[in-house]
């Protein structure tokens, strides 16, 4: 972290004399072009930061950035030591002094957005040296006295267990054995609590080596949700004990099979082997490069399977499949590092799953079941579709011609994906501008037809058009999708268009901020300017968390509302206010007739954040509190549903009838059966207690659930569901599903099979065909023999979906999950409302569902914005959720990040303010840049799941063997992540910004769990001589990845790392270390960079500085937010980026 302070004021004030610079004052002067006509810029970001006498900044001017082209000013004060203790907002003014700084900038803010709140945030800090941090006001009157504590202690005799272990080698791996140790001593352990605003405590102790041993949340006065973190010798991490198991002290084998986490490491302090709670060994094999070659879980253990990666000479995934070998893992590893060492593949040419794959297979492993992905760097394949650019003024492509000094040298290009159920491939193909920007793609399915996109992207790499052109059979007519979108001075978004074919164009959306830049009002629909089809009105409270969406006690014109409170719930009988983020009660409204009083959920949550209950209420209803679909739950330490009961609106009288009164039985965090308590009698209007039991294969997916018919669930080796079968029951008709997914475990073809009663009284087979085509959603229906048309149904818009049936734009009203509420469509006269959902707190509809007169079947995206399936389960795209029991059929894949909690848990039991995502991650790890403290460069970097394998025992714990008397093998994620960054060696001053210096890159750091990942500051492990940052990422973006992808990066890390390529400031920084890594996995990818073309006093510099394309760490950030799928778990939604050059160091 390099904080420098440049005295350029004089110089500032001739090259930019448009700019009314206080001369008195010392300041930094920034100007980032947003648009540039190759002259002069048309757009720009402008800021000015001054400092005091000692070099601190104190007060920062964002020139004319609000909407109304205001200045927005933040203050900064410090108390007698110098200390930041008081953090203000931003402050938007009532005009501008183009960059001259203001005496009083809170003068005004009264009659800004913020009103008579509290508009910064206080510190206490301790009297030390230290300055650590005791308490922490936020921001807003309501926090003023509900403060985050921080505690700093030793631990007391008694209060930790001593976990120990003994370790030995066995089968080319650690082994270690747990016992108890009785308890720590008075002061072995650092003892760190932390007690949000509503009184949770969360302590955390560690030991001498800075060792994390236990995280305690505690839950009430008397108990509490304990996990342990046991090391071995090598002080590798050997045991993770949850909260329902550490309860025990000691335990027997079940229940350490069933609760515990185990871990096991190679020579190399690899994780090669690891056991997940109720879930078979994993293993994983490497070569001598540590480059992961080999997996194995417990279903493909007994086929002897593996699934396997294969890499170039730079360690890049060139290709995936399945592979077969006898051999356990470690007799596999022996073999790889003494006959293959570094297990390089080269060039070649063979056939295999119906595909000519362009590589050799000399490398391990050559008994080979499957090829499952291909993929091409640095030249396209043959076969490679052409592209011309078809948008006016579009940039030039790059092209693979090795005799341009410009070329698609080193950036990752097509890649072929199998379909895992059959042998048909897709095709997908990237092309760059000169830039190195994504501009077009071209994807060919696996029936033969077609997806291609084109984007026109502006100087800031901003979309402004994008064509989409798709056909499901290269036969069919092609469909053509036009989009086009405008932004403000700022790059805020204004207009999006949307016109499909040659239909008249629809406005999508129409954007208005306030003077925050947070969006208050978007009109919805429509083709004139100014106009919409809705308005919808936003509104937040001082936090900035969005509180209404229009006024559910006011719609006039609208057709829904809906109100978010936190810390002023009304009904105070039924919950009672939340600071600490917890949503304490929800209102909403329609305009339909059917739900025209409003409605309300209060909530209620225990110590560990987890709901309680959801108590229904209709305030605008001649009773208002008649619980008609209330919801209360009951949960063990690690979070599982022990009980639940749900209501419903009765069929007579006005009391609500009890509908559900649940007992679920476990075997560690596999559930066993659904009782029902003595004399309670199954009611099947709510979940059908047949009390049948479940069953569950090696990996802990769910095979067989017959309380809802399912006699059986079969799994593809990325755990989704490909086949599932039904039995004849009393209330349920049987049917079969078949699924079909690339090898991605992007889902491409469905299979609906049931029997209906023909006119005569026969039952004749039905089946219903749906294709998923790059979000074409096509369906086929064949009715007793009757084949109907195949129809494009739909395709999903930013504000719904339009119908190719209806020829109509659907657009959705959603919640702050994303639920889609309501529906509706412009008619003839008026808007209709197509269709209305309530949903229980854990995403069960209510039974009483509106549908208007227009619905259809085929759009069945509602809880979460995810696909109902026929099952009842919604379809997250890694599993499948079960809202009837508010539990997952599958074990999470990330269950060691969250691992004081079942991997069966829904949203942490914290539905109203947590949505689960689709699968896997990447995180982008941001440090800002920013001009606080004197100025930093920022810095960011990339954390990549990592995976271990394990051997398989039966109940008894013996081990299993195959039918050549070897041990058994298998692998799954840890939970842990690996972290990755580059860094100059030494710091890099003004003269050398577009120079090569010696490069430090972080060989891949291991961070435990998700929680360190939020914490810590991994960026201390460096062998260079540059600071390290010194605390936590800023800013974190989650990024949705698949197993194979988050291999693909990390290859692509460990390649970068390999090559060991010289540091530059503009070519080869941090940020454009992680872009890369990023895009290796990711299809489209991200471009961050900005044009930096030296003007004013950068072009007076005594260097000589060329216009050049970088990436910083703040618009590496942004870009990565607009990834599908990807999410801040830290961090701001939007963060100002800088002009690079502004910035020195990193």
């Amino acid at each position: 972290m390099k904080k420098i302070i440049i005295p350029i004021s004089a110089l500032l004030v001739t090259g930019f004399a448009q700019a009314q610079l206080n001369t008195a004052e010392n300041y930094v002067y920034s100007k980032n072009y947003l648009d540039y006509n190759g002259a002069t810029p048309t757009k720009t970001s402008e800021t000015v930061q001054y400092f005091d006498g000692l070099g601190r900044p104190k007060q920062i001017v964002n020139i004319k950035a609000s909407p109304l082209s205001k200045d927005i000013v933040t203050k900064i004060t410090y108390d007698q030591f110098g200390r930041q203790t008081l953090d203000y907002l931003p402050v938007p003014q009532n005009g501008t002094l183009n960059g001259g700084i203001y005496t009083d900038p809170l003068a005004n803010v009264t009659s800004t957005p913020y009103g008579s709140e509290k508009i910064y945030a206080e510190k206490q800090l301790e009297n030390s040296p230290l300055d650590r941090i005791l308490s922490q006001k936020q921001v807003g009157n309501a926090w003023n006295d509900k403060p985050v504590q921080f505690g700093y202690d030793a631990n007391i005799d008694g209060e930790v267990i001593k976990y120990t272990t003994t370790t030995t080698w066995e089968n080319g791996a650690t082994k270690s054995t747990i016992e108890y140790g009785g308890t720590y001593i008075v002061g072995q352990l650092y003892k760190n609590t932390v007690t949000d605003e509503d009184g949770n405590k969360t302590i955390e102790f560690k030991n001498g080596k800075g060792q994390v041993v236990l995280v305690r949340k505690v839950l009430n006065a008397t108990d509490s949700a304990d996990t342990y973190y046991v090391y071995n010798e090598y002080d590798q991490l050997a045991w993770v004990i949850p909260p329902l198991l550490s309860k025990k002290q000691t335990w027997g084998w079940d229940d350490q099979q069933a609760l515990s986490y185990e871990y096991r490491y190679d020579g190399r302090n690899r994780l090669v082997e690891k056991r997940l709670p109720g879930k078979d060994w994993e293993y994983m094999v490497y070569d001598k490069a540590d480059r992961l070659v080999l997996t194995q879980d417990g279903n493909q253990r007994p086929d002897h399977k593996w699934s396997f990666n294969k890499y170039d000479k730079f360690g890049r995934i060139i290709y995936t499949g399945i592979a077969i070998d006898n051999g356990d893992r470690n007799a596999v590893q022996g073999w790889i590092l003494f006959t293959y060492g570094i297990n390089t593949e080269v060039s070649g040419s063979y056939t295999q799953s119906g595909m000519q794959i362009p590589y050799g297979n000399t490398a391990y492993p050559q008994n080979i079941e499957s090829i499952l992905t291909v993929n091409f760097y640095d030249a396209y394949p043959a076969g490679t579709p052409s592209f011309t650019p078809t948008i006016p003024n579009q940039s030039p492509v790059l092209t693979d011609n090795m005799n341009l000094e410009l070329r698609t040298k080193g950036l990752p290009l097509a890649s072929y994906v199998k379909n895992i159920e059959d042998d048909n491939w897709t095709k997908n193909y990237s092309y760059y501008d000169t830039r190195g920007r994504i501009i077009a793609t071209h994807s060919i399915n696996h029936l033969g037809g077609y997806t291609q996109t084109e984007s026109k992207l502006d100087f800031a790499g901003l979309a402004q058009q994008t064509i989409t052109r798709h056909k499901r059979l290269s036969t069919d007519t092609e469909r053509v999708i036009t989009e086009t979108f405008e932004y403000d001075a700022q790059n805020r978004l204004k207009v999006h268009k949307h016109k499909v074919d040659s239909n008249p164009e629809e406005i999508l959306a129409q954007n208005e901020y306030n003077e925050l830049s947070q969006l208050t009002t978007k009109k919805v629909g429509g083709s004139t300017l100014g106009t919409g089809l809705q308005d919808v009105n936003y509104t937040y409270n001082i936090r900035g968390w969005m509180t209404k969406i229009n006024d559910p006690a006011n719609l006039g014109n609208d057709l829904f509302g809906y109100e978010i409170k936190y810390t002023n719930p009304e009904d105070t009988n039924q919950s009672s206010p939340k600071y600490n983020g917890n949503i304490s009660e929800i209102d909403w409204r329609t305009a339909s007739s059917f739900n025209n009083n409003k409605k309300r959920y209060s909530y209620q949550y225990d110590g560990l954040n987890r709901l309680l209950a959801g108590v229904y209420s209709e305030p605008g209803s001649s009773i208002i509190a008649n619980n008609n679909y209330n919801e209360q739950l009951t949960y063990d330490l690690n979070g599982n549903i022990l009980t639940l009961k749900r209501f419903s609106k009765p069929s007579s009288g006005t009391t609500a009838e009890l509908i559900d009164d649940l007992e679920y039985k476990y075997t560690g965090n596999r559930l066993n059966k659904i009782q029902l308590p003595t004399g309670v009698v199954n009611n099947y209007s709510g979940y059908n207690a047949a009390q049948n039991d479940f069953g569950y294969d090696n990996n802990g997916n769910m095979k067989v659930h017959m309380d809802n018919g399912i006699s059986s669930i079969d799994y593809n080796y990325l755990n989704l569901p490909n086949k599932i079968l039904t039995s004849s029951q009393v209330f349920f008709n049987t049917y079969q599903l078949y699924y079909k997914y690339r090898s991605d475990g992007q889902k491409v073809e469905k299979t609906y099979i049931t029997s209906q009663m023909d006119v005569v009284g026969n039952l004749e087979p039905v089946e219903l065909k749906t294709y998923y085509l790059d979000g074409f959603q096509y369906s086929q229906n064949v009715n007793f023999g009757s084949v109907s048309p195949l129809l494009l149904r739909f395709i999903p818009t930013s504000e719904g979906y339009y119908d190719f049936v209806k020829n109509k734009y659907i657009y959705n009203y959603t919640d702050h999950l994303g639920n889609i509420r309501l529906s509706y469509m412009k008619g003839v006269s008026a808007l209709e409302i197509q269709e209305e959902n309530n949903y229980y707190p854990f995403g069960l509809k209510h039974e009483t569902t509106y549908l208007g007169l227009a619905n259809g079947k085929y759009y069945n995206y509602q809880y979460n914005g995810k696909e109902l399936q026929e099952t009842g389960m919604y379809d997250y795209g890694a599993r499948m959720y079960m809202p009837d029991i508010g539990r997952w059929g599958v074990m999470d894949n990330m269950s060691e990040k969250y691992n004081p909690m079942s991997p069966y848990n829904y949203a942490i039991n914290n539905p109203i303010n947590v949505i689960d995502p689709d699968g896997n991650d990447i995180y982008l790890l941001t440090w800002f840049s920013t001009d606080k403290n004197g100025g930093e460069t920022g810095h960011a970097g990339v954390a990549i799941d990592n995976y271990k394998t394990v051997a398989k025992k039966d109940k008894n714990g013996n081990a299993i063997l195959d039918k050549n008397g070897k041990p058994v093998t298998e692998q799954v994620k840890d939970g842990t992540f690996t972290y990755y960054d580059l860094w100059p060696n030494d710091p890099v001053g003004k003269t050398e910004m577009q120079s090569n210096v010696d490069a430090d890159y972080s060989k891949g750091i291991k961070i435990n769990s998700l929680s360190d990942l939020m914490s810590k500051d991994p960026t201390t492990h460096r062998s260079g001589n540059v600071d390290a940052e010194g605390r936590s990422a800023d800013g974190i973006v989650k990024i949705p990845t698949t197993p194979q992808q988050d291999a693909i990066a990390k290859s692509t890390a460990k390649a970068e790392i390999n090559a060991n390529k010289d540091y530059n400031a503009c070519t080869n920084n941090c940020s454009t270390f992680s872009q890369r890594v990023i895009n290796s996995a990711i299809n489209p990818g991200i471009n961050a960079s900005q044009t930096v073309t030296p003007t004013g006093m950068l072009a007076r510099w005594p260097l000589s500085y060329k216009p050049t394309s970088v990436v910083a760490p703040n618009n590496l950030y942004n870009s990565a937010l607009k990834i599908k799928g990807a999410t801040n778990i830290k961090g701001p939604s939007s963060v100002t980026a800088k002009p690079y050059l502004q910035y020195f160091g990193k």
